[in-house]
């Protein structure tokens, strides 16, 4: 079931990301000197979606 924008940065957040800007529908979170940005779609698609996680597994949930 694919997640939505909201729910992503919820998961960022709880993490310990922080955001650092918007612009438009997009999010920019941030962790450190990492940086990611989070589309507030309804919906990601897969591939964004996998990537996000991939990028919060790496840096630590």
């Amino acid at each position: 079931m694919p997640v939505s924008g909201k729910e992503m940065l919820k998961k960022y957040r709880a993490a310990g990301w922080s955001v650092v800007g918007t612009k438009g529908s997009h999010v920019k979170v941030g962790k450190g000197n990492m940086r990611e940005t989070i589309p507030m779609h309804k919906e990601l698609r897969k591939g964004l979606e996998q990537m996000l996680r991939k990028r919060l597994r790496e840096v630590g949930e």
